[in-house]
């Protein structure tokens, strides 16, 4: 088993989701999901930090405490929406890879890790940006390899499976422009890095379909725009930086945008290119916008903008005092009136809102033929 590490201490068609998902039809005969392999960062790590950096502070309370009572690794206070799409499925929630001890991988694997990007941490290290982890996508791929003869041992075998089997590609590659960011590097300067993100999803997504996959869900990226930690490291006067509807920073949810128009064109390409592929475009970043732009339709009395744990500041979070790492970083009395548990992360109950706007309603390209 191959270990990676913690570095540190144009539109496209609409149609109803669901039924995809609940059936894949070829030739006229409905084939049921039977399993689901997850690939990504902190929006779809299931438990792979901790086996990675046992002190990262979702391993504490109170993350977890809503669903599971305990924390699982995820960040979040509760479930995330790679959960939620488990279960819309009748699947249970898929496992981390890391904590699998040789037990039945036929409902599926999660090779998500918290801090992941699309690009390898040598492209990071090159432009003197510091990465949370090495466990890139290219690293998750080689590990959904690794696990590939246990779940199918022959070319015949893996194409049944397949048939049956969701690829949930992500979030990924939101990393990849976090980490920069955060560190106050230019916008400029991490605009050209996402061709080159692009390019690494479509590549996993192309290897993946030569080994047999053939039904992807690709997230696009939240608006990172409404994150309270992006709020409070670029916050400003200036109040033409914000969306007076929202009042996140406009500047950065157009590029969140940017990727997710780039990436879409891609998934078109890669659809005319292998017709016989479900390539679905799960829209994070519109189903979240409703959110911020409704709360209170959606029971979001706390605040949209404000973290439920955290503290300090007009947005609640403090990058030198975050969620589980001090008993003096309280949560708030009820999280699901609230759309950011911890800065950085949503809630249950905003993921659920999310997951299920993406089980209604979303993007998918598919060939004309």
């Amino acid at each position: 088993m191959a270990f990676c590490s913690s570095l540190v201490s144009p539109k496209h068609p609409f149609i109803k989701l669901f039924l995809l998902l609940a059936t894949i039809m070829r030739g006229g005969v409905g084939q049921s999901y039977t399993s689901v392999f997850i690939f990504g960062d902190s929006l779809a790590d299931t438990g792979n930090i901790f086996f990675l950096a046992p002190s990262f502070h979702s391993l504490f309370p109170p993350y977890g405490e809503t669903y599971f009572h305990h924390p699982t690794g995820r960040c979040c206070n509760g479930r995330i929406i790679t959960d939620f799409i488990a279960e819309s499925l009748g699947l249970p929630s898929v496992r981390p890879y890391l904590g699998m001890n040789n037990t039945s991988i036929e409902e599926g694997v999660n090779f998500a890790v918290v801090g992941a990007t699309a690009l390898d941490a040598a492209f990071f290290e090159e432009r003197g940006i510091n990465a949370f982890t090495n466990c890139s996508l290219s690293v998750q791929l080689d590990w959904f390899k690794q696990i590939l003869p246990a779940f199918c041992n022959t070319s015949s075998k893996c194409k049944e499976k397949f048939e049956r089997s969701l690829f949930h590609m992500g979030e990924i590659g939101g990393n990849d422009y976090n980490n920069p960011l955060l560190h106050l590097r230019s916008i400029e300067e991490v605009k050209t890095f996402v061709p080159l993100v692009i390019k690494a999803i479509a590549s996993a997504i192309k290897e993946l379909i030569d080994l047999g996959a053939v039904t992807f869900m690709v997230p696009g990226t939240t608006p990172i725009g409404c994150s309270p930690a992006f709020l409070t490291y670029y916050e400003t006067a200036d109040k033409e930086e914000y969306d007076p509807g929202t009042g996140c920073l406009t500047w950065l949810n157009k590029f969140s945008e940017y990727h997710n128009e780039e990436l879409q064109k891609e998934l078109t390409r890669i659809q005319a290119l292998y017709p016989h592929t479900n390539i679905i475009y799960a829209d994070y970043y519109n189903a979240a916008m409703h959110l911020y732009r409704s709360p209170t339709q959606y029971g979001f009395t706390g605040g949209t903008l404000t973290a439920c744990c955290g503290v300090g500041g007009p947005y609640n979070y403090n990058a030198s005092a975050q969620c589980g790492t001090s008993s003096l970083v309280r949560a708030c009395d009820d999280p699901s009136q609230y759309v950011s548990w911890d800065g950085k992360f949503l809630t249950e109950a905003a993921y659920r809102l999310i997951a299920n706007a993406i089980l209604e309603e979303t993007y998918i390209h598919h060939s004309s033929s």
